[in-house]
């Protein structure tokens, strides 16, 4: 009788961005091992933090995990689950195996909470750090043949070759159509090793999964008609030739597929922003601090005239990009940090991403955090409380920027104009989202819960309150008018884009001026326009939104 090995993990929301990959991966290999092919049969069961009927408190949480888990297994006692463990899960996951090891199942965990220090969790009766994909199925077999002893419990792998890999999206472990998209590995490693990233002690190669297998894939995705892929290479272009190849390929196989990347703005070229121009997509940037000195204290190399050049092919060519931002790092002041957001939307991103720094176990931070002058919390998620140059005040002041920043400007979206209000109402982008919490600080907070969405029409509703009353304030309310227009134009435009329904706006101005480049000095447009009441009608016409007058 084929004994039951399940892969599990728990994730916090079911997306394309949020598969169960890592324990995907683990289920392929086993599934494949000419060692177990007889002996058991493999299976992958996630749970998520969304499901309807997931408890909410980690003890019932875990002890419901273990329940669905035997059931699963059929109460079989010869049952392995294998746990896939992450920083968000590591909790309850491992809670769920202490229940399932007390009624005798055999539990064993890896991923990079497991990684990061394998000997710390004892909840589990092995811990497998490293890339998985052939010591767990070898441990397996040892198990199953009863040769594996627990002093054998911490278990070291090496990296597998990539070519011998089996990907769990050809083999049927995972469905894509299930979390309407997929996560795509294209590559394991990275050239660079920032101080706070778990590759910051691995060896500085980049290992590439074989063309043929990647080709495949794409014609998964093609034949499922899969509608987004977020690609897993933390620097895309960091080999042109080959990300060049990609796109290419990525073109002619799912042209109508969207793809989100990550890339190195100091690499970007104009040929490569070109290509990136040839395929629905977006990319994310990891700036991270606009301070030199911080960057270096975290290894991480920073060019920022090459940066500013790279972003600004990128603007020139019109690929859409985020980038990413990070507080607490050391040597980071508070006033620093807000210098970083403040050039960090000088440059037009699509969405600005304001994160804490956590002080990831096993990276190369975590040795040196103490030093550095490093305060943070020593269970997951790790985050810093406070540093030598960022107070514990300092650090709450920069979370309420990072929850204004994405209420205001990313589910906002207000790229298109927020740059312009900025500079009509003479207030940095930083001290603009400071204001904005502390007259919507409710709001802020609230969009931030698990599962809290808002439409954007009460968003936007809320950004013209906020700024008529800055208008009034600064006494510039001969410059609403157009503030408003453009903020509903664009508002009017981009949901267009989202849905495809057509939505009809009244403007003060004539909608062709509104759309146009006059539009980005609000003064220039106000003093040299005049005002011309008119109606438009937005429309999608062969996936290209445009607007027509009524």
């Amino acid at each position: 009788m084929s004994v039951p090995v399940i892969c599990t993990t728990l994730l916090i929301e079911k997306s394309p961005q949020a598969l169960p990959l890592g324990a995907a991966c683990i289920a392929s290999a086993i599934k494949h091992s000419k060692d177990l092919n007889e002996k058991c049969e493999v299976s992958l069961k996630a749970f998520c933090l969304e499901d309807k009927d997931f408890p909410k408190e980690t003890e019932n949480a875990a002890f419901y995990i273990a329940e669905k888990l035997m059931e699963k297994a059929c109460n079989s006692k010869s049952a392995v689950f294998c746990f896939s463990c992450f920083v968000w899960n590591i909790k309850i996951l491992a809670a769920a195996a202490k229940m399932l090891r007390e009624r005798g199942f055999i539990c064993i965990a890896g991923g990079p909470e497991i990684t990061a220090h394998p000997s710390f969790y004892k909840d589990f009766d092995y811990t497998v750090s490293g890339e998985g994909e052939v010591s767990v199925p070898e441990l397996i077999s040892e198990i199953l043949s009863k040769k594996s002893e627990k002093s054998d419990k911490v278990i070291i792998s090496p990296s597998p070759d990539l070519g011998l890999i089996h990907s769990p999206y050809l083999d049927g472990i995972i469905d894509p159509e299930e979390y309407e998209g997929a996560l795509w590995e294209l590559a394991r490693g990275c050239p660079f090793k920032c101080a706070y990233c778990y590759e910051s002690k691995g060896e500085k190669t980049v290992r590439l999964f074989p063309m043929e297998r990647i080709k495949a894939e794409l014609e998964l995705f093609a034949r499922k008609k899969v509608p987004q892929v977020f690609v897993l290479d933390p620097t895309y272009n960091v080999n042109k030739k080959r990300a060049v190849e990609l796109l290419r390929l990525i073109a002619q196989k799912t042209p109508d597929t969207f793809y989100y990347f990550e890339a190195r703005a100091e690499l970007m070229d104009r040929e490569l922003a070109r290509e990136f121009t040839k395929i629905p997509c977006a990319l994310q940037i990891g700036l991270q601090s606009a301070n030199e000195q911080t960057l270096k204290l975290v290894n991480r190399p920073f060019d920022k005239k090459k940066f500013c050049k790279g972003l600004s092919i990128l603007n020139e060519e019109g690929v859409t990009f985020g980038l990413d931002l990070i507080y607490g790092l050391p040597g980071e002041s508070f006033s620093s940090f807000r210098d970083g957001i403040d050039f960090a939307i000088s440059q037009y991103p699509n969405n600005l991403e304001v994160f804490c720094l956590s002080v990831l176990p096993g990276t190369d931070l975590f040795d040196r955090a103490e030093g550095l002058g490093l305060s943070w919390e020593k269970e997951p998620p790790y985050h810093v409380l406070k540093t030598k140059e960022f107070s514990s005040e300092d650090m709450h002041r920069a979370g309420k920027l990072s929850k204004a920043c994405s209420y205001f400007y990313n589910a906002g979206r207000a790229v298109p104009w927020f740059n312009s209000v900025c500079h009509v109402l003479k207030i940095k982008p930083s001290k603009f989202f400071e204001i904005f919490y502390n007259e919507f600080s409710d709001i802020c907070e609230k969009s931030c819960a698990q599962g809290y969405c808002d439409s954007h029409e009460a968003i936007q509703k809320n950004q013209l309150d906020f700024l008529l009353g800055k208008f009034k304030e600064k006494n510039l309310m001969r410059y609403f008018a157009a503030t408003e227009d453009i903020v509903k134009f664009y508002g009017a435009i981009s949901r267009t884009t989202d849905t495809g329904k057509s939505e009809t706006i009244n403007l003060n101005y004539d909608a062709e001026y509104v759309a146009s480049d006059y539009a980005s000095d609000i003064r220039f447009f106000t003093e040299n326009l005049r005002p011309k009441k008119n109606r438009i009608q937005t429309f999608r016409n062969k996936g290209v939104v445009d607007f027509r007058k009524i």
